[in-house]
């Protein structure tokens, strides 16, 4: 049977049998009438599969501008060098593409966000002194001066869900602010010498189980999520070096939860309470396998490392 425009028109919708965020995609269960001639007036079950297309790069240039295809853009939150919109490309309809601005953006953001080929290194606690920390220090603090102005009060305190002297929990500035199967919240914490997994020690368990616990609360009272549904994970590396916690729908399936790469909170307390009461720490101790885009402004000194390992 081809379905055209007018027979598209007859489909009944029932209800929404799955959606995901990722592929931007909703799945309906429906009915369409019959359409064999010995059963007229008799309805036939439907799934119907609807599916944003993917951006044409052609139209990259007609974006913006007076005549551009973005009839409608506004402003849903900033913070020193991160802007994000949401935009429109007609009147009367939901909104269709948010925009995220980095400006200035540095080499470091634009590498960050080119196309990367992956390499997995094994960074032990030898190289991770050598190279790594050395790396992480040499960044400026205005590299994370939004983060600052989050935590000081200065930015986005609309939009903060949690507050203690310890963390805060916001909504990241990738989710949509709408959708509940792609919810997507971070936990920055106030302490400054967390900057990386690897800072952390057994007397950082109570602050772990607090942001799990806060976060458990604060997605029940808003949202109305229960026990275990929520995804809480740690990135190593980070996107920027002031320790945070990604918080998101259980069934969400989205970028930057690579094997390697997402180290689970839950995990992450439990190695931290195997540790003994002085000594070296778990991730001081322990050798971190994980991907490394070619852009990376480790992978040079990595890739030779691994190279002369072999």
């Amino acid at each position: 049977m081809s379905y055209q425009l007018p027979v598209l028109n007859d489909f009944s919708f029932e209800k929404v049998i799955n959606e995901d965020p990722l592929t931007h995609s909703l799945i309906l269960l429906g009915t369409f009438p019959s359409p064999d001639d010995q059963n007229l007036g008799e309805k036939v079950k439907a799934i119907v599969r609807i599916e944003k297309t993917a951006l044409d790069p052609g139209d990259a240039p007609r974006f913006f501008g007076e005549t551009g295809l973005i009839n409608r853009a506004v402003v849903e939150g900033a913070t020193d060098i991160y802007t994000w919109f949401f935009g429109w490309l007609a009147d009367d309809r939901e909104r269709d593409v948010k925009i995220n601005i980095i400006c200035p953006a540095t080499d470091v953001h634009i590498r960050k966000y080119m196309k990367q080929e992956q390499v997995i290194v094994h960074e032990t606690p030898a190289l991770y002194e050598e190279h790594v920390k050395p790396y992480i220090s040499s960044f400026p603090a205005s590299r994370t001066k939004w983060v600052d102005d989050i935590l000081l009060g200065l930015s986005e305190q609309s939009k903060v869900l949690y507050s203690s002297p310890e963390f805060l929990i916001l909504p990241d500035m990738k989710w949509d602010l709408k959708t509940i199967t792609s919810l997507y919240l971070v936990a920055i914490v106030q302490d400054r010498t967390i900057r990386s997994l690897r800072d952390l020690r057994k007397n950082h368990v109570g602050l772990l189980k607090s942001i799990r616990r806060e976060a458990t609360h604060v997605v029940k009272e808003r949202w109305g999520l229960g026990n275990g549904s929520l995804r809480m994970y740690i990135h190593y590396q980070p996107s920027y070096y002031h320790f945070h916690v990604h918080i998101v729908n259980a069934n969400f399936q989205g970028f930057g939860m690579n094997v390697g790469q997402s180290h689970i909170l839950d995990d992450v307390t439990s190695l931290l309470e195997l540790d003994p009461d002085d000594g070296p720490g778990i991730f001081e101790r322990m050798t971190l396998t994980y991907g490394l885009g070619d852009q990376h402004g480790l992978y040079e000194v990595m890739r030779q490392s691994h190279d002369g390992a072999v």
